[in-house]
């Protein structure tokens, strides 16, 4: 199905999240949309997927003008999307949530659809349990699954955006070979969103690149990938270096930590980190990093052993009283757990002062928020919602109601989504933290990113850390086979 927006223009207020752009996408191929954070790349996916509507301009399919009113009208003509998060009922199995949508029947062919399911998971190399919960599913499950559900509800054009994040190794090549299979063999339109040039390079034949909302550049792959990082922002940005790290004392210590839970158990867990130290946590997803993570901001209790904060016992104390002791954690889902969809960034910075007050000054606080905006290079306003923002502003917001001082400071995924410009910048705030004496925990699925960042690393697999590596003295190869359980 060839796909061909004209000149599509997305308003929100004064900010123009698309200015006039236009695009042609022609079937058996997969494209590459690539930009900044904040240049409109989802805002567009979102208005082709039907999740919201344009301000004005023109879809059309195989030539025919197309209006959605929702992603399912969408759907039902042929494009799909496969969100960064993926939309699933955790609480509910996997045939649950494969069946919510397809049909509006009081009955439910659960047959029927266990062998559709079955079925389209074994034609693209997907191993799904139907009797699954969701919350026990890896990221790169849920992923397939939705990608399924796609696929049965009709789809011929597919939009993924940002889909190697938070997955394995062995799930991004099984998800690679699928996309391969979609266009090649086929004939489906795929639209790849990813800051990973690696991968568009890998994948993708073609690159639209947009810049502040406006289609600024088209480029043939595969390319030098500096072509495409200077049409992103307009010159190669320069990579900062890691500042040098000077053994301090200790502040976040877990002796004989044991954490049980009905999915897995995490036995054993011994670690310090010290004052100025980045420690990375290293494992697939699922393996026990979160939950140590968890123990360590009070969300989680341990079963047995003992967690000190700044030579302090803080084994038990809730998530608040750690907070107000100098903790801080950035979760992973920004919208899920760090923020709320439709408060403003105003309100956000009201909630996240230490100093809680009976009156709110509001002029007071829209002044404050305006100059972390500024500050921490937010493309927003104060009085716009969190849910407005592009994932990339979403986690500068995170950062900018960080309290200071912090003892310590842990982080899921800390540029997860985000393009290598934003990611550097985020990576300067953390090191401004490390130099005041802030320890910092972090869990990142980019092996480069843990090797390049951290001091020291901790590998988990299976649920087992299994060791801890000087990240001076390992490669990304060596710490990939340790987590996949190597000796």
């Amino acid at each position: 199905m060839q796909v061909e927006l004209r000149d599509i223009r997305k308003y929100f207020g004064r900010v123009k999240a698309n200015d006039g752009i236009s695009l042609v996408l022609k079937p058996g191929k997969i494209y590459a949309l690539v930009g900044e954070n904040g240049a409109g790349k989802s805002t567009l996916m979102k208005i082709l997927s039907g999740y919201q509507p344009p301000t004005s301009g023109e879809i059309l399919l195989d030539g025919q003008p197309v209006r959605f009113h929702s992603p399912a009208d969408a759907l039902a003509k042929g494009v799909g999307m496969l969100y960064q998060d993926p939309l699933d009922m955790p609480p509910f199995r996997v045939i649950d949530n494969y069946l919510l949508g397809r049909s509006n029947s009081v009955r439910l062919n659960y047959k029927e659809a266990r062998n559709e399911l079955e079925g389209l998971s074994k034609r693209y190399g997907f191993e799904i349990d139907v009797h699954a919960t969701i919350d026990s599913l890896s990221m790169g499950e849920r992923q397939q699954l939705e990608l399924v559900r796609l696929l049965a509800g009709g789809a011929q054009v597919l939009i993924l955006d940002e889909p190697t994040t938070g997955i394995s190794a062995e799930q991004k090549e099984i998800l690679f070979e699928s996309m391969r299979k979609m266009t090649r063999e086929e004939g489906k339109t795929v639209i790849l969103v990813s800051h990973k040039l690696e991968e568009v390079q890998e994948l993708c034949v073609y690159a639209y690149v947009l810049r502040r909302g406006q289609l600024v550049g088209e480029q043939e792959l595969p390319c030098l990938n500096e072509q495409l990082v200077e049409m992103m922002f307009g010159q190669v940005p320069k990579r900062s270096q890691r500042p040098p790290f000077a053994v301090r004392e200790p502040v976040l210590e877990l002796q004989d930590v044991n954490i049980e839970t009905y999915q897995i158990t995490v036995p054993d867990i011994n670690l310090s980190v010290r004052a100025g130290e980045i420690f990375g946590l290293a494992g697939l997803e699922g393996s026990g990093q979160r939950l140590v993570m968890q123990a360590c901001s009070g969300l989680v209790a341990p079963a047995k052993g003992r967690v000190r904060l700044g030579g302090q016992d803080v084994t038990g104390w809730s998530y608040h009283r750690l907070q107000k002791f100098g903790m801080a954690y950035v979760p992973a889902g920004r919208l899920e757990e760090g923020l709320v969809a439709g408060l403003t960034l105003t309100e956000h910075l009201v909630l996240a002062r230490p100093d809680k007050k009976f009156f709110v000054d509001w002029k007071e606080n829209r002044q404050e928020m305006a100059e972390r905006i500024t500050t921490y290079q937010i493309v927003g306003r104060p009085e716009s919602t969190a849910d407005q923002l592009s994932g990339g502003n979403q986690q500068r917001l995170l950062f900018s109601l960080l309290n200071t001082p912090l003892k310590l400071l842990l982080l899921e995924h800390p540029t997860r989504g985000l393009d290598v410009r934003s990611s550097d910048y985020i990576w300067q705030l953390l090191y401004k933290r490390r130099d005041h004496g802030t320890a910092i925990l972090f869990i990142s699925a980019d092996l480069d990113e843990i090797i390049e960042h951290c001091d020291r690393i901790a590998v988990f697999s299976g649920g087992v850390m299994s060791r801890i590596l000087d990240a001076r003295e390992t490669t990304a190869e060596e710490l990939g086979h340790f987590i996949g359980g190597q000796v």
